[in-house]
């Protein structure tokens, strides 16, 4: 379960954003920025934890919301979620082409992306264990190449590799270590929380794993340690070696990677291709994460009667089939890459998908702080869960609050140099609208009010 939720997690959002976060707030804004999401990602798996250990259950967010605050707020994170990562889902698609044509840049797009879709689907047709297999393989060449970079990567900074000690001096030259202020950092926060997403997958695997209140726990307690060594110790890293004003930083492509250049610098002339190969593996685990989840998102949508019947059928491997088949065809807008263009539809996708994921986090730490809540109002003690998330409530609270400054206030720089960009205002903030309009509409057809603490739900059974 910790491959699951790493797989998920470790994608181009660490081995192709970090690079432009880098170069929009500099090696200490870029570093801050993720660990202020590290820390509000932490907060948010270790209240999912607590839930998901004592009722665990596949869909975790529909039906955490339904039972312990109100069952529209379940029915809206339900299909954000599902929204979410099929969204990630064409991103990841579109992201595939723009890596294979470092290979072969005449190739059509809609080829790749079909080619692509259809591994993913044919992963998740095989069964559970296949998914969980190929996820394993997935995330070990990912783990594999970021301790194999962090390693040079230090013995260049302390001269051992190639000779010349590079110390500190890229991290504090110009306006470094912190360029452009707070409101760079903010903006940086949404590309942060982008390459964070898939985390919580640890949650919605629970209810198909073996013994998940002993697994789930262990799982979680990694979390911590991933997120220190995958991505902050990543990011000083970079920061360290290269300068935050390498324009090629800002670049989506493999050659201008942050991890490709720095294993140039190592002397390591095939370090484009294989970081290729890397990035690519790393693309496809993330968008095979993504057709999981949001899988078996709708297929509980579906189970619960608030997504049409037909998406609650499975196979005789246990497969919600017609539910995968609907979710790949979300990922069909990847073939929109091959018309309007690769790296702007990855971006406009990026963009739309990470303010999902945000709201999806809000979700879980409202479901956790009125799960505990219910849990004492009903008379139970805190001290027989099989798991207890850590600073209980100020860690929802906290993560709650960040996720809605950084839902507020990511889209700054649409505003800046005194004109408005409609195109990328619009696309950061799709996701809002869409999940009111299901919120507020499943409310007022339903006439759900918010429970009860001594209403919740905690003894039903869930399967």
């Amino acid at each position: 379960m910790a491959m699951i939720s790493l797989g998920g997690s470790i994608g181009t959002g660490l081995f192709l954003a970090s690079g432009g976060a880098i170069h929009s707030a500099g090696p200490g804004g870029a570093l801050l920025a993720y660990l202020i999401i590290g820390i509000m990602v932490y907060f948010l798996v270790t209240s999912l934890g607590e839930m998901a250990t004592y009722m665990p259950v596949s869909g975790t967010f529909s039906t955490y919301a339904t039972r312990f605050v109100d069952p529209s707020l379940g029915f809206a994170l339900g299909w954000n979620y599902w929204y979410n990562w099929a969204i990630t889902i064409a991103a990841e698609l579109s992201a595939a082409t723009l890596i294979i044509k470092f290979w072969l840049p005449d190739s059509p797009s809609f080829l790749w992306s079909a080619l692509f879709l259809a591994l993913m689907v044919g992963l998740n047709l095989l069964s559970v264990k296949g998914y969980g297999e190929s996820e394993y393989w997935f995330a070990m060449i990912k783990i594999v190449t970021v301790v194999v970079f962090i390693a040079i990567g230090l013995l260049m900074i302390i001269g051992i590799w190639n000779g010349e000690a590079i110390g500190f001096s890229n991290f504090t030259a110009g306006e470094a270590p912190i360029s452009g202020g707070w409101l760079a950092v903010l903006g940086v926060c949404m590309a942060a929380g982008f390459s964070f997403q898939g985390t919580e997958l640890v949650g919605v695997a629970a209810g198909e794993s073996e013994n998940p209140r002993v697994n789930v726990p262990r799982a979680i307690r990694s979390v911590f340690w991933r997120i220190l060594l995958f991505y902050i110790l990543a990011i000083f890293v970079v920061g360290l070696l290269i300068p935050f004003t390498t324009d090629t930083l800002a670049s989506d492509s493999v050659a201008a990677s942050p991890f490709t250049v720095v294993f140039e610098k190592a002397g390591l002339s095939i370090a484009a291709s294989v970081m290729n190969a890397v990035i690519l593996s790393s693309v496809l685990s993330a968008g095979n994460s993504g057709m999981y989840a949001s899988t078996r998102m709708l297929w509980v949508l579906a189970k619960e009667g608030k997504a049409p019947k037909l998406f609650a059928t499975l196979n005789r491997r246990g497969i919600p089939v017609n539910a995968l088949l609907a979710t790949a065809a979300i990922g069909m807008l990847a073939f929109l890459a091959s018309f309007f263009g690769d790296g702007q539809v990855y971006i406009w996708l990026l963009n739309a998908s990470g303010m999902s994921g945000f709201i999806a986090w809000l979700g879980i730490a409202i479901s956790h702080y009125r799960f505990r809540k219910a849990y004492v109002a009903q008379g139970r003690r805190v001290e027989d869960l099989p798991y207890r998330s850590l600073w209980y409530p100020f860690g929802p609270i906290l993560a709650g609050i960040m996720c809605m400054i950084v839902i507020i206030g990511q889209s700054y720089s649409a505003f800046s140099d005194g004109q408005v960009d409609w195109t990328f205002l619009v696309a950061s903030y799709v996701g809002i609208p869409f999940f009111l309009v299901l919120w507020l509409g499943y409310k007022l057809k339903y006439k759900t009010k918010v429970l009860k603490l001594e209403e919740c739900d905690l003894e039903t059974s869930v399967s």
